[in-house]
């Protein structure tokens, strides 16, 4: 049988206090929509419809945006009036195939997990409809699962109508439903708004369907954390908390020692290989992977990096879209911008900026410096405050220095330049290209020397 998936995003999100529609909010840096239709494509469902209702726009928008294996797949449908849960759903019922097997998650429900989704699906395939549900730590303001003496589905009753006896239930609904689509299109228009928001509720539905003969199903899911929704910014932090936590656990079980796993953040995708050590506060985005016995220091900010074999990355370094080679050794409070490939033991020290440069073996550039838009060679000294001169205001220029060479402290490489092998370069000199030195030459440049005798410095006068 077909899975279609219907995911509820319509909703405005008044109690976050935002324009932004409340599923694209981000969660670890992702809007929380697009992890629901992460964990949605999961189960190869035959369709995807996402109904919109608030910003509308900006939600098709970021639906452009989603992998091709997602989008592909993925429609989006207007729910033009707010009426409710169970008006969402049959706004996208036009789109359903009559044999289709629908399951309807929420945009606002970010940590579902595909895995449970899939085991939930296939207990639904001998029921017409099939409830989703939890056991809540704290169930207030969650509708109540009120099962028949024999166990089975009686009615959901939210908390407002419930009795003193029924808000003691701490099985509660999660709002995911797993039905036939025949069964949906008898019961959705029997829903009636008999309620004081005068919407049209999709909890109605099951009891609606009882009463037709049909067979209701109740699974019990593992875990409530991972089924919370977000309707506020406490609660998406909240959130934020349990991804942190699941994340850090998953790294943990790969064999990753955590300094503190509540003070890693993983904001994309984090692969490390044996032996990785990661100190705390540390932000890890995009696509990142570790090598072997890698180690990240304190306060690190990664995103879109390999990091090979042995390196080690002191504190406070910031990375992005770079590749780092085998035994490098990076910071403290080294920045590197995209574009970079630093080859094995490579070293950039404190206070170094590297932007769009090749780094050759071994190379060495210890603190105080910047390094853009080069080829630097391998075996390369670059003393302190040396840096490339590489935008003429308009266009950026290329440096290439070749190998062995040793650059004295405070010089200045004017590109475009080039610096054979093995040239010497003294401390404080303005290399450019007008200099035609051989290789293995020593270059420097000096200014003549002034002294003024008894000079008196400038002094400010004394405040009265």
């Amino acid at each position: 049988m077909d899975i279609e998936i219907v995911v509820l995003a319509a909703g405005k999100g008044t109690r976050m206090k935002s324009a932004l529609p409340k599923v694209l909010h981000p969660l670890s840096g992702i809007p929380m929509l697009g992890r629901v239709l992460k964990a949605a494509a999961a189960l190869a469902p035959r369709a995807i419809h996402v109904v919109a209702g608030f910003g509308a726009g900006k939600v098709g928008e970021y639906l452009k945006t989603l992998p091709e294996e997602i989008l592909s797949v993925t429609d989006c449908v207007i729910q033009k009036e707010q009426l409710g849960t169970a008006n969402a759903v049959a706004c996208a019922m036009d789109k359903v195939g009559e044999g289709s097997l629908v399951l309807v998650l929420y945009g606002d429900t970010p940590l579902v997990q595909a895995e449970d989704l899939r085991a939930f699906v296939k207990e639904c395939e001998g029921c017409d409809i099939g409830i989703l549900t939890a056991t809540a730590p704290n169930p207030s303001g969650y509708g109540r699962i009120v099962r028949s003496p024999e166990g089975g589905f009686s009615c959901i009753v939210e908390e407002k109508d419930a009795t003193e006896e029924q808000r003691r239930i701490a099985e509660v609904n999660t709002g995911i439903v797993c039905a036939r689509a025949s069964a949906l299109r008898k019961a959705l228009p029997e829903v009636k708004a008999s309620n004081a928001q005068g919407e049209y509720y999709l909890t109605d539905v099951p009891s609606i369907l009882l009463s037709q003969g049909a067979r209701v199903c109740l699974t019990r899911a593992r875990d409530f954390e991972t089924l919370a929704g977000v309707n506020s910014n406490a609660q998406l932090a909240q959130a934020e908390a349990v991804l942190r936590r699941l994340n850090a656990r998953e790294l943990m079980d790969a064999g990753v020692t955590l300094a503190d796993p509540s003070r890693t953040d993983v904001r994309g995708s984090l692969k490390c290989g044996r032996d990785c050590s990661i100190d705390v506060n540390c932000i890890f985005e995009g696509t990142v992977e570790l090598g072997d016995n890698v180690v990240i220091g304190a306060g690190c900010v990664i995103k879109d990096c390999s990091i090979g074999d042995g390196s080690v990355i002191s504190p406070y370094t910031v990375m992005d879209g770079s590749t780092i080679k085998r035994g490098a050794t990076i910071g403290p409070f080294a920045r590197l911008r995209p574009g970079n490939v630093l080859e094995d033991g490579v070293h950039i020290g404190d206070f170094v900026e590297v932007k769009k440069s090749h780094i050759g073996q071994g190379t060495k550039a210890g603190h105080l410096s910047y390094i853009g838009d080069a080829q630097f060679g391998e075996g390369i000294n670059v003393g302190a405050g040396t840096i490339t001169c590489n935008y003429d205001g308009a266009n950026k220029h290329q440096t290439v220095v070749g190998d062995d060479v040793f650059i004295g402290s405070d010089t200045q490489l004017v590109a475009p330049v080039s610096v054979p092998a093995g040239v010497t370069i003294g401390a404080g000199t303005t290399y450019t290209r007008r200099i035609k030195a051989p290789e293995g030459a020593l270059v420097f440049t000096r200014a003549g020397q002034t002294v003024v005798e008894k000079y008196e410095r400038p002094r400010k006068e004394p405040r009265k």
